[in-house]
């Protein structure tokens, strides 16, 4: 109201003066970074070092198996000779080197059947590890089959589920020929038509959608090409 008066009487009002914003203590003339903005950054700064030392180790051991592979390992058990087609020989060998018995596994191998349409030069090799929950089976001859003593898992002569609560077939190792030695190597999973797929943990399924519902560790080595 003041200010429409005083151009009622000619009068311009005067325009008011910004107040000048002070300078921060111990500021001077050049300056480029104040004292509080130097103490924001290094406060920043150190957070931000603390959080990757939590974080990155974290991350580090989460993302570790995808690049870590262990080396392949293959152990001769016998001479072919001593293998037949017919039923299974149950060996031991070192699956994990380095840790004892604890690295130890059984298998039941054979050489391969003509009549189920396999190589007679060839071994087959089969895990003692039910697919249920990892409990020892033992193959029981005078039935062909292999049984679980845990949950009543029962499996046929090559390893396929014919009762129980097992999800899949028995696991098998890869196996070579060399110097008439038979050799067994990595473990591979197989699918209910003995397709081989990388290795699973007990109770997993295999083939299909479940091989994305239940992928395999990036550790385990592939399965046999052919």
């Amino acid at each position: 109201m003041a200010d429409e008066a005083d151009r009622k009487n000619g009068a311009e009002a005067l325009p008011r003066e910004e107040r000048a914003k002070p300078d921060p203590p111990g500021y001077f003339e050049g300056e480029s970074m104040t004292r509080r903005h130097a103490f924001t950054v290094a406060a920043q700064g150190i957070g931000g070092v603390a959080g990757a030392a939590i974080v990155l180790p974290s991350v580090g051991f989460a993302v570790a198996p995808i690049f870590h592979r262990g080396k392949e390992r293959w152990e001769a058990v016998g001479p072919l000779d001593d293998f037949v087609e017919d039923t299974y020989r149950q060996v031991v060998f070192t699956e994990t080197e380095g840790i004892g018995d604890a690295g130890k596994t059984t298998a039941y191998v054979r050489r391969g059947s003509r009549q189920l349409g396999e190589d007679p030069k060839e071994i087959v090799a089969i895990s003692s590890r039910c697919a249920h929950l990892g409990c020892p089976v033992r193959f029981v001859e005078a039935a062909d089959n292999f049984i679980c003593p845990c949950h009543g898992g029962v499996y046929d002569f090559v390893g396929k589920v014919i009762g129980g609560p097992p999800p899949r077939p028995l696991d098998q190792f890869q196996t070579r020929i060399r110097n008439g030695q038979a050799e067994l190597g990595p473990r591979y999973s197989v699918t209910s038509q003995l397709q081989p797929v990388r290795a699973r943990d007990p109770g997993e399924f295999t083939g299909g959608v479940w091989e994305y519902l239940y992928p395999p560790r990036p550790s385990t080595f592939p399965p046999p090409s052919g």
